[in-house]
């Protein structure tokens, strides 16, 4: 599948068509659709409740769609555990870190490179010391990860993730309670993991944090897409103003 527009045409990496989940008579998705290129981020916004994170369940294979389709590098996706789909190319981070807490924060990595990325034992080992070096963890490394602090838990949570080696990254909310300086190095490793060639879905409220580093943006609103486009006019949209910033046009 190629995208036309936007001046080139790019592989789509992601494609999702008209999503719903509900549970029970509560409708949290409702007729989503999206596409994401390869190589390129796209961040999603909206205020709590909006759907987000189910979407991002839905895409990870943690819930199954009450309706719609998605496929990843052209191949539908039917069901397919969370295990399997991080071993097809999909990792993800959660807002809540979930390290394995008995085991150090290196061996955390090799878990994640050896059964997500399907590395030997062997070339594990030096890859995820790159990782661990690239999110400031390296000192950390034989340490539990049950000990480590919130802020160490989330640089974890997203290093587990790169260590499967991922097609595309799902980062959900990774810069909430980070401090100004933390938030400038977090935008400079997304942007270096976009250019090995990794893409990228982001949700966020560190607005600055995602316009610094996003090609386009969604905007979600009690489970349907209000907005989409680039991050300039989207943040521009007095809808999305009212709806997210509560501003009134």
């Amino acid at each position: 599948m190629l995208d036309q527009d936007a001046g080139t045409t790019r592989d789509i990496l992601l494609a999702a068509r008209d999503l719903s989940k509900s549970f029970g008579a509560v409708r949290v998705l409702h007729g989503v659709s999206l596409d994401v290129h390869r190589g390129e981020v796209l961040g999603i916004l909206g205020p709590n409740g909006a759907g987000k994170t189910t979407l991002f369940n839905i895409i990870s294979g943690d819930i199954h769609a009450s309706a719609g389709e998605i496929r990843l590098g052209g191949v539908a996706l039917r069901g397919e555990p969370p295990f399997r789909r991080c071993q097809m190319g999909i990792g993800r981070t959660y807002q809540i870190p979930r390290p394995y807490s008995g085991m150090t924060t290196f061996e955390n990595l090799l878990v994640a490179s050896a059964f997500g990325g399907g590395r030997s034992e062997r070339d594990s080992y030096a890859f995820c010391a790159g990782v661990l070096r690239d999110c400031k963890l390296a000192d950390k490394a034989n340490l539990r990860a049950g000990g480590l602090t919130l802020l160490d838990r989330k640089r974890l949570e997203l290093a587990r993730a790169l260590a499967s080696d991922p097609q595309l990254l799902l980062l959900d909310e990774i810069a909430g309670g980070l401090t100004d300086e933390e938030s400038a190095a977090l935008v400079g490793l997304v942007r270096r993991i976009r250019d090995r060639g990794v893409t990228i879905i982001w949700i966020e409220h560190v607005l600055h944090a995602l316009m610094a580093v996003a090609d386009r943006l969604m905007v979600l609103n009690f489970g349907e897409k209000i907005a989409e486009g680039a991050p300039q006019t989207v943040i521009a949209d007095p809808e999305v103003k009212r709806v997210y910033m509560g501003i009134e046009a």
